[in-house]
């Protein structure tokens, strides 16, 4: 069985504590993947240094020699496509074909970014003196703390640390527990491609052991985070006694709005495939519809349909459309809220229970509700997984009220004919980013981001990413 080690200042080093964590397959969980470094703070403080040691050097690299060791970075994801979908697939039980999909939109992201190096432009100001010139410029922050969930286990460092590198940042990366493999394998490929050292740093383990170390470093400049609304306080808190700047991307409970719509067929296809892919396991899947009294009945018929045809099973076979949850827990999680729903009269549609599996791998059947309440958790809370709840509404007014009713803001969707209903969609519900007759698939040089307790801080993706990683700085020249 294969050791994996934390990767310091251009080696890869054993883990302070001698101590190594089993990776397993959700699929199958009597397949353990790989030992990976358990870390103590030590080994963070270490990659630390090793950032800000580097940081002065890197910074000074001009944007264009960065841009070429991205854009070779990109085409090493490409030539290790296969291989990467495969761990992304073994690790986090994502079907084949949306790993595939996911190491592509990294790699597009990844160009995207190594041009954004040579686009860094600043500007000269009118001065309200003779003889004096100003001129404001953007400069690297510093050392940046990357802190990735498990769902998107390539994607979302990559989206982190590629920009870091291209404005001219140094990254300590701690990646999710769950998902340590393909975080190695991603800093493998950042070498590869010609990283000098200790620009990247890779520390993995417990996030409640060593996490806190990257929050509360006054060297850290920078925190990026991903995961849950509940962490995300706490590095907030954490960041606050060194004034660090925080880029924030949390939960979602994103609403599918229905009034009006021009075709109910095309509206459930949209719907379903963007609450159940990656099993339901995204900040952005729709875990609520919102429809009309007019349309309920139709649309439920219609996407329970769809739901019925999505196979459950192993994430590396081609005709599986629903592969396992990352782990056990989260199996029970979503066992919890279907306790919910029977206690709360829900209807049951279709799912609503462990998919059975001779692996004994972590799978939940993909599950309809409706008769569901607004003030209910099911409506309220971030599920997580392949959940779907139907909320019946009298008026558009009442739906843009319920589709607010929740502390996240990441995305939503409406669909209708009516351009009234698009616009008052558009101007007032409180999300980051939203979807109009469309599900809420983003693109790769887009800003991506919430408001409310599902983001803070600057978006990430596209041309917003400077806004975090570079900072301000004004000449004053006579």
């Amino acid at each position: 069985m294969k050791t994996f080690t934390n990767y310091i200042d251009g080696q890869w080093v054993a883990p302070s504590t001698g101590a190594y964590d089993e990776n397993r397959n959700p699929g199958k969980p009597d397949e353990v993947l790989g030992m990976f470094a358990s870390s103590a703070p030590a080994d963070v403080s270490a990659a630390i240094d090793a950032a800000a040691r580097a940081f002065g050097t890197w910074s000074a690299v001009p944007g264009p020699e960065r841009a070429q060791i991205l854009y070779r970075f990109a085409d090493l994801l490409e030539q290790n496509r296969d291989e990467l979908a495969d761990i992304l697939s073994r690790e986090e039980g994502k079907i084949l074909k949306e790993a595939h999909g996911e190491v592509t939109r990294a790699r597009a992201e990844t160009l995207f970014m190594a041009g954004e190096a040579s686009r860094l432009t600043g500007e000269h100001m009118n001065s309200e003196r003779p003889g004096v010139e100003v001129t404001r410029t953007r400069v690297p922050l510093g050392p940046i703390g990357v802190i990735t969930p498990w769902n998107f286990p390539i994607v979302t460092p990559v989206r982190k640390i590629s920009p870091a590198l291209a404005y001219g940042d140094t990254v300590v990366f701690k990646p999710a527990t769950l998902t340590p493999w393909c975080a190695v394998r991603l800093v493998e490929l950042y070498e590869q491609a010609g990283l000098p050292a200790g620009v990247l740093n890779l520390v993995t383990g417990s996030g409640g052991a060593i996490g806190s170390v990257i929050s509360g470093s006054p060297t850290i400049r920078g925190i990026t985070f991903t995961g849950s609304t509940a962490v995300g306080k706490k590095i907030f808190r954490a960041s606050v006694e060194n004034f660090t700047k925080v880029q924030l991307e949390m939960g979602g409970k994103n609403a599918a709005l229905v009034f009006d719509a021009e075709n109910l067929s095309a509206a459930a296809d949209q719907i379903v495939a963007a609450a159940f892919a990656s099993s339901g396991q995204r900040c952005t899947a729709i875990s609520r519809v919102v429809v009309g009294e007019a349309e309920h009945d139709e649309l439920v018929r219609l996407m329970t349909a769809r739901i019925n045809e999505i196979s459950v099973g192993d994430a590396l076979e081609a005709e599986t459309g629903i592969g396992p949850l990352v782990s056990a827990e989260q199996v029970s999680v979503m066992e919890r809220y279907i306790e919910i729903a029977k206690k709360e009269s829900v209807q049951i549609v279709t799912g609503g229970n462990r998919a059975r599996s001779a692996t004994g791998g972590y799978f939940f059947e993909p599950t309809l509700l409706t008769q569901v309440r607004p003030d209910s958790a099911l409506a309220r809370e971030e599920i997580f997984g392949p959940i779907l709840s139907v909320l019946k509404v009298a008026t558009f007014d009442e739906a843009v009220a319920v589709c607010n009713d929740t502390e996240y803001g990441l995305a939503g969707c409406v669909f209708t004919r009516l351009i009234a209903n698009e616009k008052k969609f558009v101007q007032n519900v409180e999300a980051g980013m939203i979807h109009v007759n469309h599900g809420t698939a983003s693109q790769a040089h887009v800003p991506f981001g919430g408001v409310k307790n599902s983001g803070f801080g600057a978006f990430s993706i596209g041309p917003t990413a400077k806004d975090f990683y570079t900072t301000d700085k004004i000449v004053y020249r006579m």
